[in-house]
């Protein structure tokens, strides 16, 4: 399993609504790309409190590389992350992603 996740730093001047509209748009990929399994957003909860201005993020699995590969050129993707971008801190800038090959149980390592 591939586990995809991406920390956001909005821009101060955006507004809870917006992000809970922009992960409103994320969500409505699920069960329009063969393998995406499940999307997980929200805003940090850490009580460690070292996001260091990255308060929002989410997790997308998938089965596999492929499946990845194909949500990256999913024109919802490509839509979402336009958006992302133009709210996010700095634009690109303001965007951590790190992809990770998840071993499940009873797989070889």
């Amino acid at each position: 399993m591939i586990r995809h996740i991406v920390l956001i730093r909005f821009q101060p001047t955006v507004s809870p609504a917006v992000i809970e509209d922009l992960f409103a748009e994320l969500h409505q990929i699920e069960g329009k790309v063969t393998g995406l399994l499940s999307i997980t957003s929200g805003r940090s909860e850490s009580p460690e409190r070292i996001e260091r201005g990255y308060l929002h993020g989410f997790v997308a699995d998938f089965t596999d590389w492929a499946a990845l590969e194909a949500y990256q050129v999913h024109p919802d993707h490509k839509r979402f992350g336009a958006r992302l971008v133009v709210h996010a801190e700095g634009g690109l800038d303001g965007i951590l992603v790190f992809d990770l090959a998840v071993q499940t149980q009873g797989s070889p390592t």
